[in-house]
């Protein structure tokens, strides 16, 4: 899977408790706050809006693609696995993922 974006990426996470998806949130925020905050006062690249800049320093920490293995016609994934479109902009946007199958 890839996903077609510089300011999202793929994740496989655990899916039971959505507290782990809210804590992960938290710490990229933690991590990587927006180009507003005075520790980010380094970045230049701002044009899109204080989210934009971190959010593609969030892509590069995770990854925009992602094997996963299909058998019986379903994703492999363990049993609290799930897969997730972590979007690092604050609001929603239009995102492409590309599935290859390889047989």
């Amino acid at each position: 899977m890839f996903v077609r974006h510089t300011s999202c990426s793929l994740l496989i996470q655990e899916n039971a408790d959505p507290d782990v998806r809210r804590d992960l949130d938290q710490f990229f925020k933690r991590l990587v706050p927006p180009s507003s905050d005075p520790s980010m006062g380094w970045v230049i690249h701002t044009a899109e809006g204080p989210d934009d800049m971190p959010a593609h320093i969030k892509a590069a920490l995770t990854q925009v693609s992602i094997g996963i293995p299909v058998g019986a016609r379903r994703l492999m994934l363990g049993t609290w696995q799930g897969l997730y479109l972590f979007e690092h902009r604050d609001r929603p946007h239009r995102r492409e993922v590309v599935l290859h199958l390889g047989g």
